[in-house]
């Protein structure tokens, strides 16, 4: 390359300076509750620029920013049920006790362009004979269907109902019958390990999970854990589960860009200090974060 240092300056045959780092896909995390936490620039700035609300309001929804957002349901349940009973401070969850309600909810959530029905499982959670019916719903609308689903019982009836997705990794026991069930038709889990702890029995539960054949998506839970940026202790019990670290990348970028549709283009990206197949944890402090050609970071 040939570059002039000035007017009237001697050509120079000195090569411009590499830029410093290694371009790579930028993040998506599967599991954020936004409207509940509102950070979404601070997590483009970080490098995430994508992600998927798993349960907003109808009214007063998540503020996407500069993020390309993939928007659930509130989280069906029975009435006076999780998450209304614990942490919903107004909106996140919705009461059905019959198929009329539940009907009517995901005809809503698709009328305003909500692509993911998110049901919450066991006692506290949508009775079990709803939930086939909710599946058959939404997938009849082209949505996914995600579960917050945690034992043994939980994940079995999300498996024999058709849903596509657990919104985190089960923290009981889950036997090999259910696993394989689960692995067998290649359906999702959303890892969101560190929000709970890291639980030895949690993380094992992936690995066996994503041995049956199960895709892992990375997520955090974010608004009830609070790293408003990648979280690099999930990216620790990630790989405690077995996942190498192109696998850990996969599960942060090009598998949930498949998963959920969304289109990554060429423009949008990080610049991290280090191969993220060889150090996944450079994620968590990147050099550059661009989106649509234009640096944030």
């Amino acid at each position: 390359m040939v570059v002039a240092c000035g007017h009237g300056a001697e050509p120079s045959t000195r090569a411009a300076p590499a830029q410093a780092g290694v371009r790579a896909t930028a993040v998506i995390d599967s599991h954020v509750h936004l409207a509940f936490w509102p950070v979404a620039d601070e997590l483009a700035a970080a490098g995430v620029v994508a992600a998927v609300d798993l349960g907003a309001p109808f009214e007063g929804g998540a503020t996407a920013g500069p993020l390309r957002l993939v928007e659930a349901t509130p989280l069906l349940t029975r009435p006076g049920g999780y998450p209304m009973n614990e942490w919903d401070p107004g909106g996140f969850g919705l009461g059905c006790d019959e198929a009329a309600c539940v009907e009517a909810v995901i005809a809503r959530a698709a009328t305003r362009g909500r692509r993911v029905v998110k049901l919450a499982l066991g006692p506290d959670g949508l009775d079990a004979t709803l939930v086939p019916v909710a599946v058959a719903a939404a997938h009849r609308r082209g949505m996914k269907v995600a579960a917050h689903a945690m034992s043994e019982l939980e994940v079995r009836l999300a498996a024999d109902s058709g849903v596509d997705v657990l919104a985190h990794t089960p923290l009981g026991q889950v036997s090999d019958e259910t696993v394989a069930a689960w692995g067998r038709d290649q359906r999702a889990v959303i890892s969101t390990l560190a929000a709970f702890g890291g639980k030895p029995l949690a993380v094992e539960n992936l690995r066996r999970l994503r041995a049956a054949g199960a895709t892992v998506l990375y997520g955090t839970d974010l608004g009830n854990s609070r790293v408003a940026a990648v979280d690099p202790e999930e990216l620790r019990l990630l790989a405690a589960a077995g996942l190498d670290g192109a696998a850990v990348v996969a599960a942060m970028t090009t598998v949930p860009a498949a998963y959920w549709g969304i289109d990554l283009a060429a423009d949008t990206y990080v610049r991290l200090a280090r191969d993220p197949a060889v150090d996944p944890a450079g994620y968590a402090a990147p050099l550059e974060v661009w989106i649509a050609g234009k640096q944030l970071r």
